[in-house]
This record gives structure tokens, sequence and C-alpha cells, in this order.
């Protein structure tokens, strides 16, 4: 009993460190319904319950949702595009 506390309490308290860091260190833009700072009191102040709504409702995924998209073109210098020296 008194091992499941503990590993009860230690798992919350890594959910709340876990929301609290990727809260503070997403983008603003990827953070919906309310302002960084109102989510970030949230999580400190309600703990496990602030985590858990933070995750359900506050964020929007990294990724752009799991969309396929197209893979990314990288840019290359002038000399090592071949549309640029075809133009040449």
């Amino acid at each position: 009993m008194v091992k499941g506390l503990i590993f009860l309490t230690i798992a919350l308290a890594a959910l709340q460190l876990y929301a609290f860091v990727d809260c503070a260190m997403r983008d603003d833009s990827l953070i919906k319904r309310l302002p960084k700072w109102g989510w970030l009191l949230i999580i400190f102040f309600l703990q496990a319950f602030g985590a858990i709504a933070y995750f359900i409702a506050g964020r929007k995924p990294k990724g752009g949702g799991g969309k396929k998209q197209g893979p990314q073109r990288r840019i290359l210098p002038p000399d090592d595009d071949p549309d640029f020296l075809r133009k040449l």
C-alpha cells in the first residue's frame, strides 16, 4: 500500500513537472484557449488536474496535427541548386 502511494506521488509529480516544462518551452502559437502564463498558473496551483487539463485542452500538436506533409525542401546555395544552374 505504501509503495503504491509513493509510486503514485512520484508519477503525479513527474506529470506536473513535464506539463509545466512543456508549457514553458512551447511557442505561444502552439498554446490554445489561454495565454501561456495562465496555463502555467493552472498547472502550478491545480497540480495533476491542471496538467491533465493542459494536455487535453491547452496544447496544439507540435508536428502539425499528424497530417501527412510532403518532404521539406532544403535550401541550397546557388552553386548547388540545379534550378539556378539551369538558368545560367
